[in-house]
């Protein structure tokens, strides 16, 4: 287990980073395996990249039939909201790519469910023994990782893979989120972060602070972290390396 940093200009040398070593890596694991599961993640610069590798595949040797796609977490709302991470992903990966609904685990949407905590017993049952190739996360200013915030319930300890996030102090209030252990439970696990308001969070979870959610995540492997000069501001310079 191993962790890196990569400094990269902009947000945008960001997504163009990790969309080719995205691409790259996948193709490497189709050579040598089946089947490739992904663990995707949420937000602007998740979408950011998205878009870029839907771009980069299209020309590529991607098989798309031997992925399987699944998420870190997800907004408890209804499956026609445009809110919903997997969504978000699969519409710009669907441009170009072509996306099974059987190779596509999103978790459940909030029609029919009782609450949350439903969904999230759902997505454990789907989820299974499965062991993520690669997990794609970012991190937010609080330090949280998917919908696992400090100072709150869903941070507890727990054996549970897949939880019910109640009072999210980032709405929608509802959640559902893989749990640490679940996260962990990968051979690389990938970090985008971009923007100043990123760098105290980013800090922090790299000098060890516990107290942050973000530090506790670590692959099987390499955790990579993809960094703009904004967000890997309060870092010392040697904290840095080529991919």
């Amino acid at each position: 287990m191993h962790t890196r940093v990569v400094r990269l200009s902009d947000a945008a040398e960001v997504s163009e980073a990790v969309a080719a070593q995205l691409l790259k890596r996948v193709l490497q694991l189709q050579q040598r395996q089946p089947v490739v599961h992904l663990c995707l993640t949420g937000g602007n610069a998740a979408n950011d990249m998205y878009e870029r590798f839907a771009e980069l595949a299209e020309h590529s040797e991607l098989d798309s039939t031997r992925l399987q796609l699944w998420w870190g977490d997800e907004r408890f709302v209804p499956a026609t909201d445009p809110d919903r991470n997997s969504q978000q992903a699969v519409t710009r990966l669907a441009r170009t790519i072509s996306i099974r609904s059987a190779d596509t685990h999103m978790m459940a949407a909030q029609d029919g469910r009782k609450d949350s905590h439903e969904a999230a017993a759902e997505y454990e049952s789907e989820l299974g023994e499965t062991h993520f190739d690669l997990t794609l996360l970012g991190i937010g200013p609080d330090g949280h990782v998917a919908s696992i915030f400090p100072n709150h319930p869903s941070f507890d300890p727990t054996n549970r893979k897949v939880i019910g996030v109640e009072d999210s102090p980032k709405p929608p209030a509802e959640r559902i989120s893989l749990t640490i252990p679940a996260l962990n439970n990968s051979a690389e696990i990938w970090v985008m972060a971009t923007g100043d308001v990123k760098a105290n969070a980013v800090a922090r979870t790299l000098d060890g602070d516990l107290s942050l959610p973000a530090a506790h995540i670590q692959a099987e492997g390499a955790t990579v972290w993809f960094l703009d000069e904004a967000a890997a501001a309060d870092l010392p310079p040697q904290h840095s390396c080529s991919f």
